[in-house]
C-alpha cells in the first residue's frame, strides 16, 4: 500500500506563490527526511516527501513502516533566492545543484511522481534508469505520465525518474495503457 504524503496539509499552509518559484531537491541528513519536511511545512514552505510502506523485520518484531522513496531528499517549491532560508533548517545539507547554485526540477517530473504516489497500487524504489524504451501512459490516473517500460515477474511497470538526483520509482501498469514515444 502506498501512502501519499505532503506534510501536514501543505495546501492550507501555503498562501501566495511567487511566479519565480520552482521545485528543488533538498539534500538532507540520513534519516532526517520526515523531520525536515515537517520543519518546512511549519515554516510555510511547500514541500513534497514521497513515502511508501514496507515491512521491516527486527529481532523482536515485524512492522510495516513508511519510508522515503528517495532517501536523503525532500522536494521543495521555492524561489531560488530563498535558498538560505531552506539550508538554515536543521537537517538540511544543501539544495542539489552545480557550482553552488540550485538546479530546478521539471514540474512535469514532480507531477508524475505525485500521481504515482497517490495511486492505490504499489510504488517502490527502482534502480535509476536513463536509457530504455520510453513510453507514455495514455489512460487511467497516470494519463500523460512519461517513463521507461520494464517487465518484472510478468508485470509491466513504468519507471519514472527524477534525473537531477538520479533516482527512480516503478509503478505497475497494464500493458494496454502505454504507447511508445
Amino acid at each position: 500500500m502506498v501512502v501519499p504524503v505532503t506534510i501536514p496539509s501543505i495546501d492550507s499552509l501555503c498562501t501566495e506563490l511567487s511566479d519565480n518559484q520552482m521545485w528543488f531537491a533538498a539534500h538532507v541528513k540520513s534519516r532526517h527526511e520526515k523531520k525536515v519536511a515537517l520543519q518546512m511545512a511549519n515554516s510555510n514552505l511547500e514541500c513534497f516527501l514521497p513515502l511508501y510502506q514496507t515491512r521491516h523485520r527486527w529481532q523482536d518484531r515485524n512492522a510495516v513502516v513508511s519510508v522515503p522513496l528517495f532517501p536523503g531528499y525532500v522536494f521543495i517549491h521555492i524561489d531560488p533566492r530563498e535558498k538560505l532560508r531552506v539550508v538554515k533548517l536543521a537537517g538540511v545539507v544543501d539544495l542539489v545543484g552545480m557550482h553552488g547554485k540550485p538546479t530546478p526540477i521539471e514540474q512535469a517530473e514532480i507531477e508524475s511522481l505525485r500521481q504515482c504516489v497517490s495511486l492505490d497500487g504499489e510504488v517502490h524504489p527502482h534502480p535509476y534508469l536513463a536509457v530504455g524504451r520510453r513510453v507514455r501512459i495514455h489512460c487511467g490516473p497516470l494519463t500523460d505520465t512519461v517513463g521507461i517500460l520494464t517487465r518484472t515477474k510478468g508485470q509491466c511497470r513504468v519507471v519514472i525518474s527524477i534525473h537531477l538526483i538520479a533516482r527512480s520509482v516503478a509503478v505497475e501498469v497494464d500493458a494496454r495503457d502505454v504507447v511508445p514515444l
